[in-house]
């Protein structure tokens, strides 16, 4: 029998699952875990629109990001950024001014995680079957 490219591609997948559980198996609470700790933190409804409002404009001050983000309270939009700047997904910087500024910005790895997000929600809005 031969293999197809299709067959390949099925490898290849199923060879990604198990290295993907292969890592989590190490996950012991003391070093990062990808999915709890960038994942979960991410993928919520407001981190989503802090994540691209982010990646759209570079630095960005507290109430302009709340201005950028319909609906978002002063309290969520705090909350939100503290659990990404956990997650080394966006970076806070504070400058020694009266009154104080304060910009968040994504980090490198933050800029590089919200292309990828961008693509697979792009991906679920063209896929998501019709009700």
């Amino acid at each position: 029998m031969e293999v197809t490219i299709a067959d390949n591609q099925e490898v290849k997948y199923k060879e990604k699952i198990k290295r993907f559980y292969d890592y989590v198996k190490v996950c012991d609470g003391k070093q990062m875990c990808p999915v709890r700790d960038v994942f979960a933190p991410s993928v919520d409804k407001w981190s989503l629109f802090v994540i691209y409002n982010l990646a759209y404009n570079s630095d960005t001050r507290f109430n302009k990001l709340k201005k950028y983000i319909p609906n978002i309270s002063s309290r969520m939009l705090s909350l939100t950024l503290k659990r990404l700047e956990e997650s080394k997904i966006v970076s806070r910087k504070v400058f020694a001014e009266v009154p104080p500024r304060v910009e968040y910005k994504l980090t490198e790895f933050g800029y590089k995680f919200s292309k990828k997000l961008i693509d697979l929600n792009l991906w679920v809005m063209e896929n998501l079957p019709e009700k």
